[in-house]
């Protein structure tokens, strides 16, 4: 399976670096700021991750949970994900997106419907927090029909075997939480320790791209750079917080942070 992802982890590979994934919830303040934030963040990252905003956000810390409001408050729907996505894809189409949600998001469209949006919209990939493995089997196979990645997560309590069985249903790619806790807490375990769970999910298929995500800070970016892809959230969406706050330019702001996050890890 070939798609726009496969791709920007060749190309980070070929530079000596992990690829830098970012996250922002679709419409977070307004669905015009994250199109500006989405495309400023597309010319610098390598992958764009864009969560659909959720009232009851279960895996997501106090920042991201914060972002979700702000979009569901200014009246963000389902379709206006898409569409952001779409009008990203128009100017800016080698950048993939990957979307990330529950799986209500799926179920009030049915999984037909919602994977021809994907398509349509230019979507590359899909994570879903709330639906395992072997329960996403079906859905996955489906995604693979349509090209698109469904992104398996592993978690630090994943058996050796059961991780052998993810990663053998996997796409292009796997999400490795790093600790047991929302998005965006501090760092738990040491980068050792991540790095050494990283190194045992690699070893089970060194082809497979797997991504480390949770925790993921200018503190200990730099300290993890030898996974495959580094995903960089909370910090995102604390950065949007506090720009709005002190009413300045988010998109500013969030663009100079994420250039320093990617000197970070070149």
């Amino acid at each position: 399976m070939t798609n726009l992802i496969n791709l920007a982890f060749e190309k980070a590979k070929k530079e000596k670096r992990p690829a830098l994934l970012t996250y922002t919830v679709a419409g977070d303040n307004t669905k015009k700021n994250s199109l500006d934030i989405l495309r400023s963040l597309s010319n610098i990252a390598d992958i764009c991750e864009l969560g659909f905003p959720h009232n009851t956000p279960i895996a997501d810390g106090g920042q991201i949970q914060t972002s979700a409001y702000r979009a569901i408050k200014n009246g963000i729907k389902i379709n206006d994900t898409f569409n952001i996505v779409k009008k990203l894809k128009e100017k800016k189409s080698d950048t993939p997106i990957i979307l990330m949600g529950y799986y209500n998001m799926i179920y009030q469209l049915g999984e037909n419907n919602f994977l021809n949006k994907c398509k349509n919209s230019g979507v590359d990939g899909i994570i879903v927090v709330d639906l395992p493995w072997p329960e996403n089997k079906f859905f996955s196979k489906k995604c693979k029909k349509k090209n698109i990645c469904f992104v398996q997560l592993i978690s630090p309590t994943t058996s050796h075997d059961r991780a052998k069985k993810i990663i053998n249903d996997s796409h292009n790619m796997i999400y490795y939480i790093s600790m047991l806790s929302t998005t965006g807490g501090k760092l738990k375990v040491s980068p050792d320790e991540i790095l050494s769970k990283f190194k045992k999910i690699k070893k089970i298929n060194p082809k497979k791209n797997c991504v480390i995500g949770f925790g993921i800070t200018k503190e200990s970016i730099g300290k993890l750079k030898f996974a495959d892809g580094l995903v960089v959230g909370s910090a995102i969406c604390k950065e949007i917080t506090k720009s709005l706050i002190k009413r300045q330019n988010p998109v500013t702001n969030i663009r100079k942070n994420v250039i320093k996050l990617k000197n970070i890890i070149s």
